[in-house]
């Protein structure tokens, strides 16, 4: 019956495309991990060769040069084991050893794919060791987040702030200053992972524990710069934004130490500010301005780290300014957290499957 032989069909092709997803799936899992293994052991000098080669050549090298990384990057003792295990499995042969008339096969192949899942079970236990380790730092960066979207009287304000890896450089902040007055941050720590994570925690613990205690904002940043000049390793520095604002006013006093000049959304115009001074951290003997922005009721500032702009899709191309140019004029008249999210899901729309390479911070701020 053409009824019935449809009806079991159905499951069939269900079935059939279930597998064509699931392959799929496996294919393009397999390319991108293949594409991360490339970024990680690869110099840029080997990169660029790779492009001038032919398809045949370009295997060849990759599939060695990619050994070559790996073997690098083992310690001394791994290193030794997995050249023993190598030899064991491509050039021995399977061995009989004669003992009081008691003859043993033995298949040396064996004994060298045994040493090679061991060699296997250290890196894996390492890095497993070293995940639990981030993870945990990653509660301690989520404990000192501020809420999203902090109370401040005539204000609206929305935070975001998102690490490339399990932790990051990026700051965002909010703190309560006495007589009416409230702090907002966003700074970005140069490099990534644990070492920016490490710089980020010292720079808003500097922030706030030096906030109070100075007369000025420029004063501030002057501040925090020797501090961090001091403390940090050699050629590490912070961009910073550091706003000051009170609810009795639509002015903000504003402190940008070599970060991304913020943007002002008015009736669909978009205003830069001005360029900031130096990043902190490059030098002992910098300087600080303060600048004040007046903000009309309905305006939003948009503060953001270059996690956003540097955002990179599966082609290698950048979100970049002209992009957020442009989705910036349909945010007006919306509140701070659907401005947010559309901003967001741009960016993520653009990058698609391609990994994360920078942290990505968005402070937005509207007068009521």
């Amino acid at each position: 019956m053409p009824e019935q032989k449809e009806a079991n069909e159905k499951p069939k092709n269900k079935k059939r495309v279930a597998m064509e997803i699931n392959l799929a799936e496996i294919k393009k899992t397999i390319h991108r991990d293949f594409k991360d293994a490339k970024e990680f052991y690869l110099d840029e000098d080997n990169k660029r060769r790779l492009e001038d080669m032919g398809r045949l050549k370009r295997w060849f090298f990759t599939t060695i040069w990619l050994f070559k990384g790996l073997f690098l990057k083992l310690t001394h003792v791994r290193r030794i084991m997995l050249v023993v295990s190598l030899i064991l499995i491509f050039v021995s042969a399977s061995t009989t050893v004669g003992v009081n008339n008691v003859r043993v096969d033995s298949n040396l192949k064996i004994i060298g794919g045994i040493i090679l899942l061991f060699i296997l079970m250290l890196e894996l236990k390492d890095k497993l060791l070293a995940r639990d380790e981030l993870i945990a730092g990653r509660s301690v960066q989520e404990a000192l987040l501020p809420e999203s979207t902090p109370k401040i009287p005539g204000w609206d304000v929305w935070l975001f702030s998102k690490p490339a890896n399990d932790v990051g450089g990026d700051l965002i902040d909010y703190i309560y200053l006495k007589k009416d007055r409230f702090g907002l941050a966003l700074g970005d720590v140069s490099g990534k992972g644990l070492p920016a994570a490490l710089f980020m925690a010292k720079l808003q613990s500097t922030l706030r524990a030096l906030i109070n205690e100075v007369e000025s904002i420029d004063e501030l940043g002057t501040k925090i710069n020797e501090i961090f000049h001091r403390d940090t390793v050699p050629k590490s520095f912070a961009s910073l934004i550091y706003l000051e604002l009170s609810s009795e006013s639509n002015r903000l006093k504003m402190l940008n130490a070599g970060h991304i000049p913020p943007l002002i959304l008015r009736n669909k115009r978009i205003l830069p500010t001005e360029k900031g001074d130096r990043a902190l951290g490059i030098s002992r003997d910098s300087r600080f301005s303060t600048r004040t922005i007046e903000l009309k009721k309905g305006d939003l500032l948009i503060v953001y780290s270059d996690g956003v702009t540097e955002a990179q899709n599966e082609q290698g191309e950048f979100f970049g300014y002209e992009r957020l140019i442009t989705l910036l004029p349909d945010l007006e008249g919306k509140n701070v957290i659907r401005a947010g999210e559309d901003i967001l899901k741009a960016v993520k729309d653009f990058v698609g499957e391609a990994p994360r390479h920078d942290d990505l911070s968005i402070l937005l701020l509207k007068k009521q």
